[in-house]
């Protein structure tokens, strides 16, 4: 098996969800961690394990992102992390991937698909190998107990229940696992 761990400084962990119904909020998570197994050139059997840490949500405002944290929506003091752990791979094309795997979010746990496209390896610097990878995927905050809302003057919601996310992830190969026999 290779192992490969993600670059944090090439890589980034976004999502994005409707404001007031007509605008989209983006944020970002900041500090991450992610590992991939995998013996195949093409990340078919691959394992993934993901895990991001909620105080380091970032959407470009201190009082949104402190709100956030708060038991109104990710409960950061209970609940610090989200994770993301995969139970299969498979092959769409040449170069994507549909990944399922089991998503945490503030102590629930829900399956999910992931939308994969493999950007291809290359040798990086002091010859190490670089993977690339674009991940996207969609999903209801209310099905992970992320379930504030507020209603405007005029009916309307503050804030969409669907969130996208995308990952876009360099992963570095840091090692060569022993086979087994």
């Amino acid at each position: 098996m290779s192992l490969w761990k993600v670059d944090p400084t090439h890589s980034e962990v976004s999502f994005k969800v409707k404001h007031l119904v007509v605008s989209t909020v983006t944020g970002h998570f900041d500090k991450f961690e992610a590992t991939i197994e995998a013996d195949k050139k093409d990340f078919s059997d691959a394992k993934i394990q993901f895990e991001a840490e909620i105080n380091s949500i970032n959407t470009k405002s201190d009082q949104r992102d402190a709100h956030l944290k708060s038991p109104d929506f990710f409960d950061a003091a209970k609940y610090p992390k989200m994770s993301f752990v995969s139970k299969s791979a498979k092959p769409v094309s040449d170069y994507e991937l549909r990944v399922v795997g089991d998503l945490t979010m503030r102590g629930v746990t829900k399956e999910i698909a992931l939308d994969v496209i493999y950007n291809g390896a290359v040798a990086g610097f002091g010859g190490i190998q670089v993977a690339g990878f674009e991940i996207r995927t969609k999903l209801n905050r209310f099905d992970f107990g992320l379930q504030w809302n507020a209603l405007t003057e005029v009916g309307g919601v503050a804030v969409g229940n669907e969130v996208k996310i995308e990952i876009l992830a360099e992963f570095n190969r840091v090692q060569e696992a022993a086979k087994a026999a």
